[in-house]
């Protein structure tokens, strides 16, 4: 379930607005079996996920010098904590359809903070935490490190195009042990606000989206982006 974390940061209302980017194939996933998956830290294509920027890594080691164990507990952390982004906008973004969906067959998820909040109720063996990431210089800026969670809400400003918020899972305190990623239990009636179909997808394709949520017992609003609607002039 969601927990609060008052030293991470969220946006302050909590209707603002999220969105996930993703393929046909990962959103059934999502239905039929009423998980979200979130991947291990350690996974993602950036490398920099779940480290420090040069002056935090100088200071830290500094404080590691006499205790190796201290450094090698931020490295291991990374393979204990799973994560799960999501994009703030107020509007459809061009730049996410892009590189989120390889092709006219994806969609895009309408969500807000507050009901993602809710939507990990559902949780029970492992604990949620939600928070914003900053975009930093990692040449110059520091990262704190007085919360564990902290390297994993900082990123470098190459990325801030994303202006993303995630929901970070830890099993540090369990027995569980993730290869890939895992899944967790969600309320999708709370996750799921919106779904807009691919502005480049045929109605056949809309249609198709709309068969499949309506077989599976669900009843979203559903339409196709605007972003390719016909011109005025």
């Amino acid at each position: 379930m969601y927990l609060d974390n008052p030293n991470i940061k969220l946006p302050d209302d909590s209707d603002t607005i999220v969105w996930k980017y993703l393929d046909l194939s990962k959103f059934l996933d999502l239905l039929l079996s009423q998980k979200l998956f979130m991947s291990r830290s350690d996974k993602f294509e950036d490398q920099y996920e779940g480290t420090f920027s040069e002056p935090t890594f100088e200071e830290i080691k500094k404080l590691a010098t006499d205790n190796p164990d201290f450094l090698n507990f931020y490295k291991t952390h990374r393979e204990k904590l799973a994560i799960s982004s999501w994009h703030i906008n107020e509007y459809e973004s061009f730049a996410m359809w892009q590189i989120f969906t390889q092709n006219s067959e994806g969609l895009a998820i309408q969500s807000t903070i507050g009901r993602l909040q809710k939507a990990l109720k559902p949780e029970t063996n492992i604990n949620q935490y939600i928070g914003e990431v900053n975009y930093i210089d990692y040449k110059k800026e520091y990262i704190p490190f007085d919360d564990m969670f902290f390297p994993f809400l900082f990123k470098r400003k190459s990325f801030q195009y994303e202006r993303e918020v995630r929901i970070i899972s830890d099993i540090s305190d369990s027995k569980i042990k993730i290869n890939d990623g895992l899944k967790i239990n969600v309320d999708i009636s709370e996750l799921i606000e919106k779904i807009y179909i691919h502005p480049k997808s045929e109605n056949w394709y809309k249609n198709l989206v709309i068969q499949l949520v309506s077989e599976l017992g669900f009843n979203f609003h559903i339409e196709k982006s605007d972003l390719e609607s016909d011109i005025l002039i």
